[in-house]
């Protein structure tokens, strides 16, 4: 099997985080020290970050400039830079069309990125902190982090209805993400014509299928690589041709690469994984032995 080094670049490159990366259905946890700028880039999902310890800085399109925080929701698809500035940071994922999603949008309407005030930041993710802290599993880390989510979302239960068809055809996605995957299969597996699938699924998500693709594909393929595959077998299992097809999207998606994993000891104990993300902005094909 090729080892990571194998896989990426030898040279020095910066590290933008280190941290743990752990997923569930809906949404992610990436929990760190955030140590370069993220460039400009959009996502699917619903962004909120909220500062463990020091302040982050973050600029949303159209913004003359960037403004500090300890807390912030970005709405999907949404333009943004984001600054860790050294800080701890918890940055929570959420799928604009669970019901943790449907409460965020309900509640930030109208925004593009909203900052948090400290009080609400402190009380949503001190017990998140005090896990990551101790070096909890990721079941625990997880449990916490969907807490934290519906801290700042509110009563999910009130938030409008999603479509059940929509969050089959999600589920049915999920579940075949590292094979191809053709709109009209997806409007047959819910019993609907191609185009009417393809009006409700934007109707609901916000995106085009092709989209959400991409950033399915690129977040489960981080999350295998924390659970220790290699680059090239988390891409090849998430439905990418090669770790440089990854590579490339991963960049697109979250404004940054995954170039290596490296250890990280926390309160005596070893993690599992720890995040080191790469936001150098230039590729190089030497970047992988896989390009296309």
């Amino acid at each position: 099997m090729e080892t990571h080094a194998d896989e990426l670049d030898s040279r020095k490159r910066p590290v933008a985080g280190v941290g743990r990366i752990i997923g569930w259905p809906g949404g992610s946890l990436w929990i760190g020290r955030h140590l370069a700028p993220i460039q400009d880039h959009a996502h699917h999902a619903i962004q909120i970050s909220l500062a463990m310890e020091g302040s982050f800085r973050i600029q949303a399109h159209g913004w003359p400039e960037a403004r500090g925080t300890r807390g912030m929701v970005v709405m999907p698809d949404r333009r943004h830079r984001f600054d860790g500035c050294g800080a701890s940071v918890a940055t929570l994922f959420v799928e604009p069309n669970s019901a943790r999603g449907a409460a965020l949008r309900k509640r930030f309407a109208g925004f593009d990125v909203a900052l948090l005030p400290d009080a609400e930041v402190h009380e949503a993710v001190q017990y998140l902190q005090a896990q990551y802290t101790a070096a909890a599993p990721d079941e625990l880390m997880a449990r916490f982090a969907q807490g934290a989510v519906c801290r700042i979302a509110g009563n999910p239960a009130m938030a409008p209805s999603e479509d059940p068809r929509i969050t089959a055809a999600i589920a049915w996605m999920h579940a075949r993400l590292a094979a191809p995957i053709r709109l009209e299969e997806v409007a047959l597996a819910v019993h609907l014509s191609p185009g009417r699938f393809r009006h409700l699924f934007v109707a609901q998500t916000g995106t085009s299928l092709r989209a959400w693709l991409l950033w399915a594909r690129v977040a489960r393929a981080v999350e295998y690589a924390f659970q220790g595959r290699s680059w090239t077998e988390a891409a090849h299992e998430s439905g990418f041709a090669d770790a440089a097809h990854l590579t490339r999207t991963c960049r697109r998606v979250f404004g940054l690469a995954p170039t290596m994993l490296v250890p990280s000891m926390l309160t005596g104990k070893s993690l599992p994984r720890t995040m080191a993300l790469d936001a150098e902005q230039d590729e190089s094909p030497a970047s992988s032995r896989t390009r296309r």
